[in-house]
């Protein structure tokens, strides 16, 4: 049975689950019933950081334009452009053992697609989670549920898994930025064109 996180809570995934290779992260969401007239495009991405919190590369950040991880550590499953029907709407599958040393944490982000064009903010989504299922045995390990917290942020950072002693851990983050996917980039250290 899936662990319920609430924000800023840390769980270990590797220590109580000895034999943990690979997990699927799924994301998930609504939309409210007062939308904007245009279509919501929510996108999961994973940013996969060192120790100065930056990715050290464009290629350690995984989204629907760069699909895997070199390493084969990270693989955004597709994107899903609407968020229609029950279920994850985007996955992202995580090799824990190929992740590279130098990478430290790998976060994971949502963020509305187009947002100041189509005049869209997370006050207009609902029940967004993350869950974390092991991929071997399908089992569920952990769901944090983003409640109502944001009104006029863009994107999200839902959470991370980052190592410590050895094991892998999940955090439960729940920050909410404006200025959608560039301000994620940019505070993880990527340069937006």
């Amino acid at each position: 049975m899936a662990i319920n996180l609430s924000k800023g809570q840390k769980v270990d995934l590797t220590k109580g689950n000895p034999g943990l290779s690979q997990i699927v992260v799924g994301l998930g969401w609504d939309v409210n019933i007062f939308d904007s007239g245009a279509a919501f495009d929510l996108d999961a991405a994973a940013f996969m950081v060192g120790g100065n919190g930056k990715c050290p590369t464009e290629k350690e950040f995984v989204f629907y334009g760069n699909l895997e991880h070199p390493s084969g550590a990270v693989k955004h499953m597709g994107d899903n452009l609407t968020g229609e029907g029950d279920g994850d709407d985007e996955q992202i599958v995580v090799d824990l053992a190929k992740v590279p040393a130098s990478v430290e944490r790998v976060a994971f982000t949502v963020t509305i697609y187009d947002a100041e064009t189509r005049r869209q903010n997370f006050g207009q989504v609902s029940n967004a989670y993350i869950h974390i299922q092991d991929s071997v045995t399908g089992a569920d390990l952990i769901r944090y549920d983003l409640g109502e917290d944001f009104s006029i942020e863009t994107a999200i950072v839902v959470g991370e898994l980052y190592r410590h002693n050895g094991e892998w851990k999940f955090n439960a983050i729940g920050s909410g930025f404006q200025g959608g996917l560039a301000a994620l980039c940019g505070h993880y250290g990527i340069e937006v064109a």
